[in-house]
């Protein structure tokens, strides 16, 4: 007899008899005559669950770092955002050179202001050094005791306050000959009338200094709308550099991270980092590449660049920080390298041109996995972490479909050898699938609608199991809602990665990008955002998880080692008209499917664990038969995320509007049926045995 009408006929299915357990009043489903099911083979495993299969991927975009992760508060720190553009050309570019950034002529620094009167323009002829080859020349003669002189910033669009906080301060100065005078450094309101903190610096002469102090607020409400001062109120003229301002930073890192990200982060339990990012990789051209060694040492070293997404990157968050955030969170990096081409379309064909990057990335993962006894091990160990990392996955350049010259195969061939030949363990990822070699996997990318997420998810069901090289989808989001996604989006991450999880045979590691979202000002001129839906948002004071977050979260800590066989019938569909790409007016209306589903096992706790997406704004029966084991308890967890329809979200006036709620079920066993919320993603744990 068909599965379906056996079990239709023995459960005497009508719309009133249905029970949403766990999930306070009865509900019926309307017009539901027919129960979908699925199946779990659970004697029939069809995959091991990667160690590393749940990640993390972010870069340079939505202020990131810079006014996000990165604790520094203090915007263009180092006075280089108004860095005059150069484009130097591959054949131009020497990558073991230098090229000193070059800037306009009396012009003030980006995102500083004057205090009291004082003349602010940069100045190329009094540099801290070849790195930070341009300084702040701060003319304070008007400075008076009545009457302070100096400058303030902003920072990211606001300087964060709280109670009973302690801020590092750091800065270089120097001063015209015979000063004398000292600085006030203390946090404001924007408006002036409440001073939080202030601390006196002395001592500064006609050579360049470090100063460091501490700032520390009492009993006082949070606040955003505040800045940094230096003032001084002694005549003179002062030169700055590297301009520092750190709040407590998680777990207490030296030029560390925000604690409240991080933490964020921390509860998701990632299992792999993707660094340095996509684009952030590659840069706009060749010298504005990710270029790893002007990345490391003492952060008044590191000249910065131009980021790809529109803005200076100071580089304080470097090659040591992206590791230092691995081991906080307990990730392992996979490592892409700069593999000679860039976002212009510009490339190196394969050969001794190429050369000095192939060995600069040996080089790089020198650093990472290195002993201390080897020379970038050596670095690594002066920059704060003497033990090597884990390191197994190498990916050689970001998207390189777009290089529509074809010079990725070779390009690809020549990384591909000299890794191999020098770290025969690690595993080689390309960017799109070549020929001459056998990449060990092959690095997918996906960013869609709601309804094209969903419809995709069950390509992978299909393919093609006798390929050796796997897969690694670097990048995915399903694109719905800004500046970080709404339930729409939830929905459709959780369908994909039912998806995934259900295919971790060839499918080996994962990550949702972007990561990070500045949601201070995302539309306008010095916006905040560059791309919608991210992960997490925040601004300098709040943060907060997205319903994806949540859906990353549940998924990444409620899973199994093993992947179970599982199969379906009768899953209701909906119906998608999607657009035509390439010719306007054309549509074509689609059958999408409306439930997704995948099965893993816990064999330490003897689990069963069930992922149930219901996108339909209407409840949904599902009835689930367990076959291949001797018992499955009656009772167990259900963890659900859902909200009154798929346009609610979080923000950061409202953070936690949209949260999973985890609560104790029954009427569960080897065969039940349950019904699900309208727009909702149900984990069911069960007691297997």
């Amino acid at each position: 007899m068909n599965l379906i009408k056996f079990i239709t006929r023995q459960l005497a299915f009508t719309a009133s008899a249905v029970v949403v357990y766990g999930l306070g009043n009865p509900a019926t489903v309307s017009g539901q005559s027919v129960l979908p099911v699925i199946q779990i083979q659970a004697d029939k495993v069809t995959a091991t669950m990667p160690p590393t299969f749940y990640g993390l991927m972010t870069e340079e975009i939505n202020y990131s770092y810079e006014g996000g992760l990165y604790g520094e508060l203090i915007r263009n720190r180092t006075f280089k955002s108004d860095a005059l553009p150069q484009h130097l050309k591959p054949e131009e570019y020497d990558p073991a050179k230098y090229y000193p950034a070059a800037y306009p002529a009396n012009v003030a620094p980006k995102f500083w202001n004057s205090i009291g009167g004082a003349g602010l323009v940069l100045d190329t002829n009094t540099p801290l050094n070849e790195a930070l080859n341009v300084s702040l020349k701060v003319d304070a003669t008007t400075a008076s005791p009545t009457a302070p002189a100096g400058v303030a910033n902003g920072g990211y669009w606001g300087i964060p306050v709280n109670k009973k906080t302690t801020y590092k301060v750091a800065f270089y100065a120097k001063a015209t000959a015979g000063f004398g005078g000292s600085l006030t450094a203390r946090i404001a309101s924007a408006d002036g009338k409440t001073v939080y903190a202030a601390t006196t610096i002395s001592g500064i002469t006609g050579d360049w200094q470090k100063f460091e102090a501490t700032l520390t607020t009492k009993r006082v409400a949070a606040a955003l709308d505040n800045v940094f001062q230096l003032t001084t109120t002694m005549p003179g003229t002062i030169w700055l550099q590297e301009v520092s301002l750190f709040p407590p930073t998680y777990k207490n890192r030296a030029n560390g991270d925000r604690r409240d990200i991080s933490q964020l982060l921390n509860d998701a339990q990632p299992k792999f980092l993707r660094l340095p990012g996509g684009n952030y990789v590659e840069g706009n051209n060749f010298n504005e590449r990710f270029n790893w060694k002007q990345m490391v040492g003492p952060t008044e070293q590191r000249p910065g660049h131009r980021s790809c997404w529109g803005y200076w990157s100071t580089d304080g968050f470097g090659l040591p920080e992206y590791l230092g955030w691995c081991q906080d969170i307990g990730m392992e990096p996979v490592l892409a390298v700069f593999a000679g081409y860039t976002l212009n379309r510009e490339h190196l064909t394969a050969g001794p041109a190429l050369e000095p990057y192939v060995q600069e990335a040996l080089e790089e993962i020198e650093y990472v996995m290195g002993d201390a006894s080897t020379k970038w091990g050596a670095q690594r160990a002066k920059d704060g972490y003497p033990q090597p990392f884990a390191l197994h996955y190498v990916e050689v350049g970001n998207e390189d479909f777009f290089d529509r010259s074809g010079s990725y195969e070779g390009r690809f061939a020549q990384f591909y050898d000299a890794i191999k030949a020098k770290y025969p363990q690690l595993q080689i990822i390309s960017t799109t699938p070549v020929k001459s070699r056998t990449a060990d996997l092959n690095d997918e990318h996906y960013y869609e609608s709601e309804e094209a997420m969903e419809a995709q998810s069950f390509m992978y069901d299909a393919r093609d199991r006798s390929n050796p090289t796997k897969i690694f989808v670097g990048e995915w989001a399903t694109r719905v809602g800004s500046p970080t996604p709404n339930l729409a989006g939830a929905l459709g991450d959780a369908a994909w990665m039912c998806c995934l999880e259900r295919n971790a045979d060839i499918v080996l590691m994962h990550c949702y990008a972007p990561l990070f979202v500045n949601v201070s000002r995302i539309s306008g001129n010095n916006r905040s955002m560059q791309w919608p839906s991210d992960l997490i948002g925040y601004d300098a004071l709040n943060s907060y998880g997205s319903p994806s977050y949540y859906v990353q979260k549940m998924f990444s800590l409620q899973h199994g080692d093993q992947v179970l066989a599982t199969k379906a019938e009768n899953l209701p569909t909906y119906q998608w008209i999607q657009a035509s790409r390439r010719n306007s007016g054309q549509t074509r209306t689609n059958e999408v499917k409306s439930i997704f589903y995948s099965a893993t096992r816990d064999t330490q706790h003897h689990k069963i664990i069930v992922k149930i997406v219901n996108r339909a704004d209407t409840a949904q029966a599902v009835h689930i038969d367990i076959t291949g084991v001797n018992s499955v308890a009656n009772r167990g967890t259900a963890t659900v995320l859902k909200a009154a329809n798929r346009n609610e979200t979080n923000t950061s006036k409202d953070p936690q509007h949209v949260l999973p709620v985890t609560e104790k079920v029954k009427k569960l066993g080897a065969s039940f049926t349950r019904v699900y919320p309208p727009c909702s993603i149900t984990i069911l744990e069960l007691d297997a045995r």
